[in-house]
């Protein structure tokens, strides 16, 4: 009886390291960092239980499944830091260029994203090439 009870305490330890490893990498080990670049569309502050500040970049590319079509990039993320939450919220419509941890999953109070932000590394208006949206008459008026 005294050798199935080891055999029952360390599996019992062997599978709560196990889980302690799984919890560690799957929401605590940084993936990677990095930087991106685009026009910030939203930044938000909800949930239900956890408030947190979540936040959308739209990135411009020429990557898309249909001929001739632009693709836009959608950078979805969550934001830990108060400070940096409230800077982006003034820069909406800007073109913003952040830094970025990457995790493999997400944890309710950080965020509903697996991208963290927590870096602005510059602000800028964005660019416009000064040709209307609309199409204009020799004599000014819009058609």
């Amino acid at each position: 009886m005294k050798t199935f009870k080891k055999i029952l305490i360390w599996l019992l330890v062997l599978a709560l390291l196990g889980l302690a490893a799984f919890c560690y990498f799957r929401f605590w080990f940084v993936l990677g960092e990095g930087v991106k670049a685009g026009e910030l569309n939203q930044v938000v502050y909800k949930g239900w239980v956890w408030k947190t500040y979540e936040g959308r970049l739209i990135q411009s590319g020429f990557n898309s499944h249909k001929t001739g079509a632009l693709q836009s990039n959608e950078f979805n993320f969550s934001i830990t830091d108060t400070q940096v939450a409230e800077k982006l919220m003034l820069c909406s419509g800007k073109v913003v260029e952040v830094r970025y941890k990457e995790y493999r999953g997400a944890l309710p109070w950080r965020g509903m994203q697996r991208y963290i932000v927590y870096k602005i590394e510059s602000v800028s208006e964005p660019y416009h090439s000064g040709v209307p949206d609309f199409p204009i008459s020799p004599d000014g008026d819009a058609i």
